[in-house]
């Protein structure tokens, strides 16, 4: 065999070793970084798994989520109110900055009552658990905002 097709065999073979590593590499790491939503994951489930409750506890769980998604609607929607004040002053020829801030400043505070009421929705889950389960508990707190992070997708008409 000549030596220049000896190279190239060689050649088209590494590169072919080096493409399946990457795959392999890329759709093992995907996995992995890929939150508990894009896994199929919704939170309920992951914290039912990682608290490991039983049925009793389930049930009183619902109730909670009952109560955080009503909450958490309730804001989002006060949220949607305010920002359409907001940008339909876009549309007058001259903003006025104390709306602006006025409006800018409500927005700020409808997220600190979100974080407060996603706060108290983990102390009311922390409350469900036994002391067996505080343990674990403490090892959600840690992953907390990992796994409830919002996706970062870029918006389709960017």
């Amino acid at each position: 065999m000549e030596k220049t097709k000896l190279l190239t065999l060689s050649v088209i073979g590494l590169l072919l070793l080096n493409l399946g590593t990457l795959g392999f590499l890329f759709l093992n790491g995907q996995k992995e970084h890929r939150g508990p939503h894009e896994q199929g994951l919704r939170p309920k489930d992951i914290i039912i798994e990682k608290l490991h409750f039983d049925p009793a506890q389930q049930k009183e769980y619902e109730e909670l989520i009952d109560w955080h998604q009503q909450e958490i609607r309730k804001y989002d929607d006060n949220i949607r109110e305010v920002k359409n004040e907001l940008y339909q002053q876009l549309s007058l020829q001259q903003t006025d900055s104390k709306i602006k801030d006025s409006l800018t400043s409500l927005l700020a505070d409808y997220q600190k009552q979100i974080e407060t009421a996603h706060f108290k929705h983990f102390e009311d889950i922390k409350k469900l658990c036994r002391p067996n389960q505080m343990q674990d508990f403490n090892s959600l707190t840690e992953e907390l905002g990992r796994l409830f992070a919002p996706k970062h997708h870029r918006p389709e008409h960017e």
